[in-house]
């Protein structure tokens, strides 16, 4: 029988032999044979029908080793980092059906909570309402699904200011404009239950409202949006301790180039100070299989230990700081677009202290690769 420890070096050894063997390949089937693969997902699909249109299987698999250095410690292991399923039906053309329940492979495939579990209905002036629980997305990272990251994990502007729950219970209404204008705004409960709020906590409001402006420009895409939330402070609340939380977010895209940034402030209640962060992420696509990344993140709190590290520094160090810095340069290889990927950062990471005790909390180094695999 295989040790974890053997397990764990064979994953990796096979993880990065992946990924090399993509950038050199280019890809491993052909366009159509993915297409053949991906088509039995969905069940049925009838546009003509007019009570069912179609029912499909929805989900992630994502799995990843991770290897962290800093002066704190160390941390490196293999782990899944996702397993999702569930369905997602159309009916009566305007109704969409989406229940996905989210599962832990590194416990023997154990049930976690239910992620996606509303209901939605397309309006006739192409707004979309949605009842039940959903993803409450502000921040670059926030409003991005895990499917479609361009980096091995969100930044940690959004892991400190966004609500990493990310499925809330609530009611939202999203769309368009005449004016060309996409909006969306939404009203959920901020309680800790892992399947339908009982509303046993309070609430929080969330408004997001931008426009693409590449016409005007000139380039591709030019996307401006600006993300507001009101948090009711409750001690039982499944969210980080910000009371509000504004962000701007662009995305210039133009040719191969492209640039996304994120400039947010958060005002903090009860151990929570107060903090602002940025970042800028340029990335450049060598052709529709291979993508280079790159990030800066900085973050900066009010007061001492306002600032927590990201997903793998933690492990090593569970302290807090008031300055946050990161540099992050990784490649992504498109097998079959975001559907079928493989990813590998590396990243330096640098937080201090300096209003308590004026001293550097972590300065280190991280490798982390892995597949992302959607339906």
């Amino acid at each position: 029988m295989l040790t974890r420890n053997k397990l764990t070096v064979r994953y990796r050894v096979l993880a990065l032999a992946i990924g090399c063997w993509g950038i050199l390949s280019g890809e491993v089937f052909s366009q159509i044979a993915y297409e053949d693969i991906w088509s039995n997902a969905v069940f049925y699909e009838n546009k003509e029908n007019p009570t069912v249109q179609k029912i499909a299987f929805t989900g992630r698999f994502q799995g990843e080793s991770y290897w962290f250095d800093s002066d704190q410690g160390d941390a490196d292991d293999s782990t899944w980092r996702r397993l999702r399923g569930g369905f997602k039906n159309t009916v009566f053309d305007v109704w969409t059906f989406h229940f996905e329940g989210d599962f832990n492979l590194n416990n023997d495939a154990s049930y976690n909570r239910l992620t996606d579990a509303y209901i939605s209905r397309k309006l006739n002036d192409g707004a979309t309402v949605k009842i039940g629980k959903q993803s409450a997305g502000f921040t670059l990272g926030g409003a991005t699904s895990s499917k479609s990251l361009i980096t091995m994990q969100r930044n940690n502007l959004s892991n400190n200011m966004w609500f990493t729950a990310e499925y809330f219970t609530g009611i939202s209404v999203s769309g368009p404009t005449e004016e060309g204008y996409f909006y969306k705004v939404g009203l959920f409960s901020n309680d800790p239950n892992g399947e339908f709020s009982h509303w046993d906590a309070s609430f929080f409001g969330l408004f997001s409202v931008g426009k693409d402006h590449a016409d005007q420009v000139g380039i591709d895409k030019a996307e401006v949006r600006f993300d507001y939330v009101y948090n009711d402070e409750d001690p039982r609340a499944n969210t980080r301790n910000f009371g509000q939380v504004a962000s701007i977010v662009t995305q210039w895209e133009d040719g191969n180039w492209g640039l996304w940034t994120d400039l947010s402030y958060g005002k903090g209640y009860r151990s929570q100070s107060d903090m602002w962060g940025l970042v800028l992420m340029p990335f450049y696509n060598i052709n529709d299989k291979l993508q280079l990344v790159f990030r800066y993140t900085h973050l900066d709190s009010s007061d001492g230990n306002g600032v927590r590290l990201g997903r793998y520094e933690s492990r090593i160090l569970s302290g807090r700081g008031d300055k946050y810095d990161e540099f992050y340069a990784g490649f992504n290889v498109y097998f079959y677009g975001h559907k079928l990927k493989w990813q590998t950062g590396l990243q330096k990471t640098r937080m201090k202290d300096t209003i308590n005790d004026g001293g550097e909390l972590t300065d280190g180094l991280g490798l982390t690769t892995g597949f992302r695999i959607s339906w």
